[in-house]
């Protein structure tokens, strides 16, 4: 998948996590969690290294299990949830973010699956329904297919982006909390 799945779904969670941040506070959570979104994809350094994509810490392996996402995941949001107004959502939604890659992956249309049940099992899985076209790797993503993706991924998650957004919403001022 292209990056702007993975991007969108971190920028709807940004919102989940502070629905009344003010927009411009709102987008600097949307990039963390973004970044943590694509986190696993950061195993395409496994090429560089000679390790071949179905191998379990190829593409779209270990990194990209369940496994891993709760793991990593709760980690990232242990060492972020002081910041953030909602300190008891920020571990289960990094968690259910990371997890989201690998299952975004799975929907797409090529490669050679998703290692989802890493460590327990190294079958690479995709879904019976394979909805997204599958990003080119590197520099091609800037080409002509990269391009298609890209739009493809922008109808498919435009709910999510409308979502994302959509302005706070305003907290009423009561006699009590008035200054």
């Amino acid at each position: 998948m292209a990056s702007i799945g993975h991007v969108i779904f971190g920028l709807a969670a940004a919102r989940f996590v502070d629905p009344a941040a003010p927009l411009r506070q709102r987008l600097y959570t949307a990039i963390g969690l973004a970044t943590l979104s694509l986190a696993p994809d950061l195993d395409v350094i496994a090429f560089r290294f000679g390790i071949p994509y179905e191998a379990p810490f190829g593409h779209r392996g270990a990194s990209h299990s369940l496994v891993f996402a709760v793991l990593f995941g709760a980690a990232i949001g242990a060492l972020w949830r002081r910041e953030m107004r909602r300190p008891k959502l920020v571990i289960p939604v990094c968690a259910v973010l990371v997890a989201t890659h690998g299952l975004l992956d799975m929907l797409t249309d090529g490669g050679e699956g998703v290692a989802l049940a890493w460590p327990f099992s190294n079958a690479r899985m995709f879904f019976p329904w394979q909805p997204l076209p599958v990003a080119p790797i590197g520099r091609a993503l800037l080409g002509a297919r990269g391009l298609y993706v890209f739009a493809v991924e922008m109808l498919w998650f435009a709910p999510l982006v409308a979502y994302g957004l959509w302005p706070p919403r305003r907290v009423p001022i009561t006699p009590a909390s008035a200054p």
